[in-house]
């Protein structure tokens, strides 16, 4: 029989595993994505095309503390790369995440797109004069912000089940993905359209990755019974 809280030993060796290389891994991907995000967002290819609004876009209004939750998304991403198991697993997760990453930064270099100025009294909240500052409302479509939202929380779904975490933990991880995606239409960073696409590109590219991927060589309860 297997011991309720036997989800929590495998938690803990998955996040201990590998920690350091996870670790400077993450921080560098984000870094290298930053780079050619902003390098794009500066110079893109052709001039950028203004985003539409829908009705829905019209019905959500601006809602600065949702911030919180957009920012958020530089902790949330880090989960799933944590959760690997072995190392032949972190280095497959990366290399999906980043051809999605790349094929999302060329859309943004060959059509380049915009949404519409968000309201001048956004900036009198914290932390909107740094988004103001660093992130200008393009690369609008597809939402890269979504895109990675929903493949981490396709990927930390699947393992937080393999593991036999309780459903709470579970449907945080939903929830805290939902507030993510939520807060770009939220802080007016996105609309509906950039949104509806930045979903398409993380499941189209989160589903094939948990198909075809290397096999483990041995599992959780194999590496924990060694220890």
């Amino acid at each position: 029989m297997t011991h309720p809280a036997a989800w929590t030993e495998e938690l803990r060796l998955r996040m201990k595993r590998y920690f350091v290389i996870k670790t400077v891994g993450i921080t560098a991907f984000t870094w290298l994505f930053f780079i050619g995000y902003f390098y794009i967002l500066r110079h893109p290819g052709y001039e950028a095309t203004m985003m539409p609004l829908t009705a829905l876009d019209h019905l959500i209004p601006l809602q600065p503390p949702f911030l919180i939750a957009y920012f958020s998304l530089w902790v949330y991403i880090g989960f799933a790369p944590a959760l690997q198991l072995t190392f032949t697993e972190l280095i497959a997760y990366g290399a999906w995440i980043t051809t999605m990453c790349l094929v999302g930064l060329a859309i943004f270099y060959f059509w380049p797109t915009s949404v519409p100025p968000r309201a001048p009294n956004a900036s009198s909240f914290p932390g909107f004069a740094i988004l103001q500052g660093v992130d200008a409302p393009g690369n609008a479509c597809p939402s890269m912000h979504v895109a990675a939202a929903i493949f981490s929380a396709i990927w930390i779904e699947h393992l937080l089940r393999s593991m036999g975490a309780p459903r709470s933990l579970r449907a945080i991880n939903g929830l805290w993905f939902t507030a993510i995606a939520y807060s770009t239409l939220a802080v007016k960073q996105h609309v509906v359209l950039d949104v509806l696409a930045g979903a398409v590109m993380g499941v189209a590219f989160a589903l094939p990755s948990l198909r075809w991927r290397p096999g483990r060589a041995r599992g959780a309860a194999d590496i924990i019974g060694t220890r």
